[in-house]
């Protein structure tokens, strides 16, 4: 990975303004509200389990479709990160002591909805030592034991204040997907994600292909913060450097008027053109489209995913 200099943030007056008059949401972002029985199903089975989910915390617009379904992204070490990032509705604030049985509640509720995948997210938690390193280590070991079948896709924090061995501990429970979201340009750190670095970020991933290079890696983006799609293909280019396999993009939505503002909406011709230059780029897989979030269509990617490495060791 090539040493490269973090730009200025280059747009201040459009920076963190929730005040201002948000841009009319268009048609294709819009959704229905979920009302399905098998909405219902795993609601009151994530709910029997004592459960969250990132899906319901981060008021993600595809939880009726996933939930419908039976996918949920499980939302392991509490409801209270200990980041303030502009983008996300996630509460801030100290949060309570990690639940040890957690691992095992969510290793049987992955087993009741019969998952073929599972995607596993957390809070940030620089409180702890290890970041938590050591429950999602426990977590995986846990869905292994019950679900031996299930593939295993993390999406992990960034372990800033940790030692290495975090990340280590991590990868060696073997995760069938190391996922971590730079989430927006470096130009626009200081307003969106105040409290991580760009760079930092980068390294997570490049150092887990380096631990276990036979190990997808995933990393997503939101647009309409105030980027530009110069930038936007700059952060292509970074995520190749470090041999990142799969690509998410998708549109931002502003969760309540207190967070960062909406600068636009991106059209499915501009996402379009976004795939299109990021399999240009080397990416195995892409999703970029308005919708698009970490974890939506994850199993299906995955199965996609696998498939593209498969066609590129035979091309080779």
């Amino acid at each position: 990975m090539r040493d490269l200099k973090l730009p200025d943030q280059r747009h201040p007056e459009k920076a963190h303004r929730p005040d201002q008059a948000q841009p009319k949401k268009p048609d294709w972002i819009r959704v229905k509200a979920p009302t399905s029985a098998g909405y219902k199903q795993t609601r009151d089975i994530l709910k029997a389990n004592r459960l969250v989910t990132v899906c319901e915390e981060a008021g993600c617009p595809n939880v009726g479709e996933c939930w419908s379904q039976g996918h949920a992204t499980m939302m392991i070490m509490g409801e209270i990160c200990t980041r303030g990032c502009t983008f996300c509705n996630v509460a801030t604030g100290r949060p309570d002591a990690l639940d040890q049985f957690e691992p095992g509640r969510v290793a049987h509720a992955v087993e009741t909805l019969g998952l073929a995948h599972v995607v596993v997210t957390s809070v940030d938690r620089d409180d702890l030592d290890d970041g938590g390193a050591e429950h999602f280590a426990q977590t995986i070991r846990a869905i292994r034991h019950r679900s031996a079948a299930t593939t295993i896709e993390i999406l992990t924090p960034d372990f800033l204040k940790c030692a290495p061995e975090a990340l280590e501990k991590v990868v060696e429970a073997r995760p069938d997907v190391f996922n971590h979201n730079l989430e927006t340009v470096p130009g626009l750190y200081p307003s969106v994600r105040p409290g991580a670095r760009y760079f930092h970020s980068l390294r997570l991933l490049q150092r887990v292909k380096e631990l276990d290079p036979a190990m997808f890696t995933k990393s997503g983006l939101m647009v309409g913060l105030g980027e530009e799609a110069a930038e936007v293909r700059q952060v292509m280019d970074d995520m190749r450097s470090a041999d990142v396999d799969f690509l998410t993009i998708g549109q931002y939505l502003q969760p309540t008027p207190k967070h960062h503002a909406v600068l636009r909406f991106v059209t499915p011709e501009e996402f379009k053109g976004y795939e299109t230059a990021a399999y240009g780029k080397g990416f195995l897989m892409v999703s970029a489209t308005p919708l698009t979030r970490s974890s939506y269509h994850a199993g299906d990617d995955f199965a996609r995913l696998r498939a593209a490495r498969l066609q590129k060791l035979d091309r080779a």
